[in-house]
C-alpha cells in the first residue's frame, strides 16, 4: 500500500471529506421538505415572496446609506468627492457579503420549495394557482405555452416546448442534486458523472441567488444549450415570480438585451456575456450599456469554457488603413513548389531508409544500418505526418532505432542536428508545431526569385552599432538611416513570417482534420468536440495562409478595438461555480488560476459501466478492421454503439468501411453538426434485435443524454468505441460518460496503434519495444493494465504542457487586464458622469505635478501654457527655491480656479440660447446641439434640451467633458492595444540572447502605458481647459441633434484560436476575420458600416467620413 492510499484509509479521500461537510446542510434541507409539502400552491408561493423580502432587507441599511451618499455628491466640492465613492465601493461589498450571509440562512427553506415545486409539476397535469400581474404577463406571450389564465386562476401546466421539441416534467431532484446545489452556492465546482441530472442540479442554486435581485449568469457552452435551458427550466422560476430570459434570443444593444440581463435568471453563452462585456465598455452612451454588475455565475460544462478556450481571447476588431496584405497570395505558390521538392526528397530518403536498414540488418553491417537510420531520421525531420512513414514506423524495431538516432543527434543541446538536417529544405517539428526554412530551402527560394537577400533576415544590432560608429554622419542623417533600416528590417520580418506560416500550413494542418473548407472559407475543427468553431481564426496570419493553400478568399488584416480571454472576464464576477462530468484531472489548473475547488458528487446509483483495458495494435489499418469487427459483433448481440472518432476525416473512413459491410449507421461530424440532437437521439435504440450504430467525432452531443430502451438495456446497454486516445484524459472520460447513466449498463473500450499521433509523439517507445520482445504479428493485440497506465501516463504529460501553456498565456494577458481594469474604470466614470469631474481633477493634479517635477522654470512656463492654457503662478525665483509639494498645490489650485471660470463662461453663454429654445421652441426639439471649441477643433455637444435648462446648462459642460474624454480614452486605448500586439511579437526574440520574453514584455508595456498615460492626460487637460463656445452671428438658427442610437461601428467579433508555440505570447494579438462570414451567425456578428456620406451615428450631424470614419 502506497502513502497516499494509508492517508486515504486514515482520513478518507478529499470527496469523502467534502460530503462529511455537506451532509448537515443536506440533513436541514431534507427536514424542511415535509413542511413545504404540507402548503398549498398559493402558500408555497408566499413563502418565497417572504423569504426573498427578508434577503433583500438583510442589506437595507448598507443600500440606504449608499443613496444616501450618492444624492449628495453633486453638492459635494470634487476634492472631497473621492472619499464618498470610497465609502460607497466599500459600502456596496459589505452589502454583498451580508447577502451571502441571508442566502445561506434561507438556503434549506428555499432548495426544499424548489424541490416540492419540482415534485408537484411531475405529480399533476396542473397546478393552479391565484393568478398574479406576473402571472398574466407571462399568459400573455404566445411562447410561454406553460401557463394559461382561467378567471383569477392561474393554471400551471406540466408539458411545454423547449429547444424545439416538446417537453414533460418528470424530475424530482435526488439527495446527491441536492448536494451538487449546495456546492454550486459555495461558489465551487460540482463534478457530477453523465446523466445525473446536471441542469436540474443548477435549479436549487440559480434560485435562491436570484433572490437578492442582483441578477445569476447561467454559461452554457452553445446558444441551443442556452434557449433550451432557459425554457425548460425556467417555468419553475417563474412559477415563483422570478423572471427569466436568454441573450442569445436577442440582438447585441437591443433593449430586449439590456431587459434579458435585467431579469432575475440569465442565461446566454459564454462568448456573448464575453463581448456584451466588450461592447459596453466601446459605448459612447449611457443608453447603449447592457450589462449590470458581474454577481454570480453558473458555467455549465465549465471545463469546456474556462480549460478549453481559455486560450481564446474574444476580440473585437474593425478595419486597419493599411488595407489588404497579398503576401500569402504573392508567396503561396512559391512554398506550395518547396512543399513538394521536400516531399519528393521525403519519399526518397525513405526509400533510401528501408533499402539500407534491410541490407544492414541481413549483413549484420552497423554502419549501414546508421546510414539507414539517418536517412529514416531525415524523412521524418522533413515530413513527420507523412503516411508512408508512419506505416513504416509500426515494424519491429524501426521506431526504437529512430528513436535512438534521434537521441544522438538531440544530445549536447542540438550540437550534432545540423549534420542531420543539412540536406533538407526545411525542419518540421510536430511536438513544436513549427516548420523553420534551413539554409539550403534559403539558397533554393534565392534562386527562385533570382535575389539573394530577398528571405533573409538582416542583423539589425550589428547594423545599428555600425551606423552608431559612424563619425561621416550628422544626427538628423543617422536618424534618417536608422529609420530606413528599421523600415527595411520590418518587410523582410514580415516576408520570413508570412514564408512560415505558409510552411506550417502545408506541413501540420490537414483538410478534414485540424479543418474544413466549407462555403468558400477555411473553417477550424475543435479538437475537443469535433464541431465547426463558427468565426474563430487562427492568429499570427496562420489563418491567411491556409487560406492561401486552400485558394479561397485571403481576408484583410484588421485592428484589435477591444478583447478579453475568457478566464480574466470571468474571473470579474463577485461568486463563479461551474458543473461538469470531468474537472478532477485539471482540480489544480481550476484552483491555481480561478480560486475554484472542484467537489466530485457521487452518483445516485452505482455505475454498472465495464470500462475495459486499452486494445493496442502496430498500425491504423489493423486498429481499424478491428473496430468494425467489434461493431458488427456488438451491434449483432442487440446492442447499440457509439464509436468516437478524433476527426473527420477518420469518421469518414469509418463510415465507408461500414458501408462495404452493409452496416447501417448515422455520421455526426463538423460537417454534420445540425443534425446532432437527432442523431444522439436515436443512438440508444435497437431494431430487429440489432443495435444502432453512431460515428461521432468526439462531440457526441454534450448536454443531450442518450437514452436506452428496455431491449437495449436487457441486451447489455450501450457500448462506447474509442478509435484513438485524445490528448486530454477528460475528453476520453467524456466519451466514456455517454455509456453508463443513472445506473445502466454498458461498456467502454479505446483501440489504439502505434501510428496515431497521441502514441507516436509520447508513448510508443516503451510500447514498441514491449511489442517487439514478444513478437507481435499484424493482427495481433496487446490488452493489458499496464499499457493503459502507460498511455496514461502520456496523457498526463500533455496535460502538464498544455496547462504551462495556459497558465503562460494568463501571464501575458494579466499585464493587459491591470491596463484594461484601469481604462474601462475611466471610461465608466466618464460614460456615466457621476465621477467624471473627480477623475478630471484628478488629471490636472497629475499634469501639473508632472511638469513641476521635471522641468526648470521656462520649461514649466512653457507646459503650463501648452498643457494647461494658463501662466505658471510664480516667478522664477519662487519656482527654483520652493519646495515641489507646496507648488504643485498652489499652481493645482490656480489650475482649477482657471478651469471653472472657464466651464462657467460656457454655461453663461450657453443659457440664454438654451433658455430661448425651450421656452419658445421646446416642443419642437428634445435634444440640441451646442458648439464648443478648444481653438483648433469644433465640438458638437448633443444635449438633453429639458435637462440643459432645468440644470442651467451645468449638463452641456458635462457633456462636453464626457465627449472629450471618451473619445481621447478611445483612441489612445487602440493605439495601445495595437503596440501591445506588435510587442508580444517582438519580445519573443529576447529569447535568443538567454533573457526572458515575459519579464521584458512586463518591462516594456510599463513604458507603454506610461507613455499612453501621459499622452492621454495631455490632451483631455489642453481640450478641456481651452474649451469655449464660439462667437457666432445672431441670427444662426438652432441646430437639432439626431435622436440618441445605439453605438453602430465596422466591428467584428471574434475568438481567434492561438498557434501552439506562440499561444502563450499571442493572447490578444492582431487577428484577421471575415465580415461576410459574421452576419446572422451567433455569437459572432459585424455590425452595420455606416456609407461614407450617410450621417455619422454617433449624433454629431456631420458626414460618416468627417466624422467617426475619418480614419477608417
Amino acid at each position: 500500500m502506497n502513502f497516499n492510499k494509508i492517508l486515504q484509509s486514515l482520513f478518507g479521500n478529499k470527496s469523502t471529506r467534502d460530503m462529511k461537510l455537506i451532509q448537515p446542510i443536506v440533513e436541514k434541507i431534507k427536514a424542511e421538505y415535509p413542511k413545504m409539502q404540507a402548503l398549498s400552491n398559493d402558500e408555497l408561493r408566499a413563502k418565497t415572496k417572504e423569504l426573498q423580502k427578508y434577503v433583500q432587507e438583510y442589506a437595507k441599511e448598507e443600500k440606504a446609506k449608499i443613496a444616501e451618499l450618492k444624492a449628495k455628491i453633486e453638492d459635494t466640492p470634487i476634492d472631497e468627492r473621492e472619499g464618498i465613492f470610497n465609502q460607497i465601493d466599500k459600502l456596496e461589498q459589505e452589502a454583498l457579503d451580508k447577502y451571502e450571509v441571508a442566502l445561506n440562512e434561507v438556503l434549506p427553506q428555499v432548495f426544499a420549495i424548489v424541490k416540492d415545486t419540482a415534485r408537484r409539476f411531475a405529480e399533476n397535469e396542473e397546478t393552479i394557482v391565484t393568478a398574479t400581474d406576473f402571472d398574466r404577463e407571462l399568459a400573455s406571450n404566445p411562447a410561454n405555452d406553460f401557463v394559461t389564465i382561467d378567471g383569477d386562476k392561474a393554471i400551471y401546466h406540466n408539458h411545454w416546448t423547449a429547444g424545439g421539441n416538446d417537453m414533460k416534467w418528470e424530475m424530482i431532484h435526488y439527495d446527491v442534486q441536492l448536494f451538487g446545489g449546495v456546492v454550486l452556492h459555495q461558489g465551487k465546482i460540482a463534478e457530477m458523472a453523465t446523466g445525473e441530472g446536471k441542469t436540474l442540479v443548477g435549479t436549487t442554486p440559480i434560485f435562491l441567488n436570484a433572490l437578492t435581485g442582483n441578477g445569476v449568469h447561467v454559461v452554457t457552452v452553445n446558444d441551443y444549450l442556452a434557449k433550451r435551458d432557459s425554457e425548460w427550466m425556467g417555468p419553475l422560476y417563474m412559477f415563483h415570480g422570478l423572471s427569466v430570459d436568454c441573450i442569445d434570443k436577442h440582438r447585441p444593444n437591443s433593449d430586449e438585451r439590456r431587459k434579458a440581463y435585467l431579469a432575475d435568471i440569465t442565461f446566454g453563452t459564454n462568448n456573448e456575456f464575453g463581448f456584451d462585456y466588450l461592447r459596453d465598455n466601446m459605448a459612447t452612451n449611457p443608453a447603449d450599456l447592457v450589462q449590470r454588475q458581474h454577481n454570480y455565475a453558473i458555467v455549465d460544462e465549465v471545463d469546456s469554457v474556462l480549460i478549453d478556450d481559455a486560450r481564446t481571447p474574444l476580440i473585437i476588431s474593425g478595419p486597419i488603413p493599411k488595407g489588404d496584405d497579398q503576401m500569402f497570395e504573392q508567396y503561396q505558390p512559391l512554398v506550395e513548389k518547396l512543399y513538394e521538392v521536400q516531399r519528393k526528397q521525403a519519399t526518397e530518403l525513405l526509400a533510401e531508409a528501408k533499402q539500407k536498414i534491410t541490407e544492414g540488418t541481413k549483413a549484420k553491417n552497423q554502419e549501414l544500418l546508421d546510414e539507414g537510420f539517418l536517412a529514416l531520421f531525415r524523412s521524418y525531420k522533413a515530413l513527420p505526418k507523412n503516411k508512408p512513414l508512419i506505416k513504416y514506423l509500426s515494424e519491429e524495431g524501426i521506431k526504437a532505432g529512430l528513436l535512438k538516432t534521434e537521441e544522438y543527434y538531440m544530445a549536447n543541446n542540438n550540437r550534432e542536428m545540423p549534420k542531420a538536417t543539412e540536406p533538407l529544405y526545411f525542419v518540421v517539428d510536430e511536438k513544436l508545431n513549427s516548420a523553420d526554412l534551413t539554409d539550403k530551402g534559403t539558397d533554393w527560394l534565392a534562386k527562385q526569385v533570382n535575389d539573394k537577400e530577398l528571405f533573409v533576415l538582416p542583423d539589425i544590432t550589428t547594423e545599428m552599432s555600425e551606423l552608431e560608429a559612424r563619425t561621416d554622419l550628422s544626427d538628423q542623417e543617422r536618424l534618417d538611416k536608422k529609420d530606413e533600416m528599421l523600415a527595411h528590417y520590418g518587410v523582410q520580418s514580415e516576408r520570413v513570417h508570412t514564408l512560415q506560416q505558409l510552411l506550417k500550413a502545408y506541413t501540420m494542418f490537414n483538410n478534414n482534420d485540424e479543418y474544413v473548407v466549407m462555403d468558400g472559407q477555411v473553417k477550424i475543427v475543435d479538437e475537443q468536440t469535433g464541431r465547426i468553431m463558427e468565426g474563430r481564426r487562427w492568429s499570427d496570419g496562420l489563418h491567411q495562409a491556409i487560406e492561401a493553400k486552400e485558394h479561397v478568399k485571403v481576408e484583410a488584416a484588421t485592428q484589435t478595438f477591444a478583447t478579453i480571454t475568457l478566464q480574466n472576464y470571468f474571473r470579474m464576477y463577485h461568486k463563479l461555480a461551474g458543473m461538469t462530468g470531468t474537472a478532477s484531472t485539471e482540480s489544480g489548473e481550476f484552483w491555481d488560476i480561478y480560486k475554484l475547488d472542484v467537489v466530485e458528487i457521487p452518483t445516485n446509483r452505482p455505475i454498472q459501466r465495464k470500462d475495459l483495458d486499452d486494445r493496442v495494435y502496430k498500425t491504423a489499418r489493423e486498429k481499424y478492421r478491428a473496430v468494425i469487427d467489434e461493431i458488427e459483433e456488438t451491434r449483432n448481440a442487440g446492442r447499440p454503439v457509439l464509436v468516437g472518432t478524433t476527426s473527420v476525416e477518420i469518421s469518414e473512413l469509418l463510415s465507408k468501411m461500414l458501408k462495404m459491410r452493409n452496416i447501417p449507421h448515422n455520421v455526426l461530424n463538423a460537417k454534420l453538426h445540425q443534425q446532432e440532437a437527432q442523431i444522439v437521439a436515436e443512438a440508444g435504440r435497437s431494431v430487429n434485435g440489432k443495435g444502432a450504430v453512431t460515428i461521432a467525432t468526439n462531440m457526441a452531443g454534450r448536454g443531450t443524454d442518450i437514452k436506452l430502451t428496455p431491449e437495449v438495456k436487457a441486451a447489455g446497454g450501450l457500448a462506447i468505441i474509442g478509435t484513438e486516445r485524445h490528448e486530454s484524459r477528460r475528453v476520453d472520460r467524456q466519451l466514456r460518460g455517454r455509456a453508463g447513466r443513472q445506473g445502466d449498463p454498458g461498456s467502454s473500450v479505446f483501440y489504439v496503434s502505434l501510428e496515431d499521433k497521441l502514441m507516436r509523439l509520447f508513448a510508443s517507445e516503451r510500447i514498441a519495444k514491449v511489442m517487439d520482445r514478444l513478437g507481435f504479428e499484424d493482427g495481433e493485440r496487446i490488452e493489458s493494465p499496464m499499457i493503459s497506465k502507460s498511455i496514461e501516463r502520456a496523457q498526463r504529460k500533455v496535460e502538464e504542457n498544455n496547462f504551462g501553456i495556459r497558465k503562460h498565456l494568463l501571464e501575458y494577458d494579466d499585464v493587459m487586464n491591470r491596463q484594461r481594469t484601469v481604462i474601462y474604470e475611466k471610461r465608466r466614470h466618464a460614460l456615466m458622469g457621476e465621477r467624471i469631474g473627480m477623475d478630471i481633477a484628478n488629471i490636472i493634479w497629475d499634469r501639473v505635478l508632472n511638469i513641476v517635477n521635471n522641468n526648470d522654470f521656462f520649461g514649466a512656463k512653457e507646459e503650463f501654457l501648452k498643457v494647461l492654457a494658463m501662466e505658471i503662478p510664480f516667478n522664477e525665483d519662487e519656482y527654483e527655491n520652493g519646495r515641489r509639494e507646496d507648488l504643485a498645490e498652489r499652481a493645482f489650485q490656480e489650475a482649477m480656479a482657471t478651469f471653472k471660470r472657464k466651464t462657467d463662461r460656457i454655461q453663461a453663454t450657453a443659457m440664454p440660447i438654451i433658455k430661448q429654445v425651450y421656452e419658445n421652441q421646446g416642443a419642437m426639439y428634445e435634444r440640441i446641439m451646442v458648439p464648443i471649441t478648444d481653438g483648433k477643433r469644433m465640438y458638437n455637444i448633443p444635449c438633453n434640451l429639458k435637462e440643459a435648462y432645468e440644470s442651467e446648462a451645468k449638463n452641456v459642460v458635462k457633456e462636453f467633458e464626457k465627449n472629450v474624454v471618451l473619445q481621447i480614452i478611445d483612441d489612445d486605448w487602440k493605439e495601445n492595444l495595437r503596440k501591445l500586439d506588435e510587442l508580444k511579437h517582438s519580445v519573443q526574440n529576447a529569447s535568443y540572447e538567454q533573457k526572458d520574453p515575459l519579464l521584458i514584455f512586463k518591462l516594456e508595456s510599463a513604458k507603454v502605458w506610461d507613455a499612453m498615460i501621459n499622452d492621454m492626460y495631455d490632451r483631455i487637460a489642453s481640450i478641456l481647459m481651452r474649451g469655449q463656445i464660439p462667437v457666432m452671428e445672431q441670427e444662426q438658427p438652432v441646430q437639432e441633434a439626431a435622436p440618441e442610437q445605439r453605438t453602430q461601428q465596422n466591428y467584428v467579433e471574434s475568438k481567434v484560436d492561438l498557434d501552439a508555440e506562440r499561444e502563450a505570447q499571442e493572447a490578444a494579438a492582431n487577428q484577421d476575420t471575415r465580415e461576410g462570414a459574421q452576419v446572422n451567425r451567433t455569437p459572432y456578428r459585424a455590425e452595420h458600416m455606416p456609407r461614407p456620406n450617410d450621417p455619422c451615428p454617433c449624433g454629431s450631424g456631420k458626414k460618416f467620413k468627417n466624422c467617426h470614419g475619418r480614419n477608417l
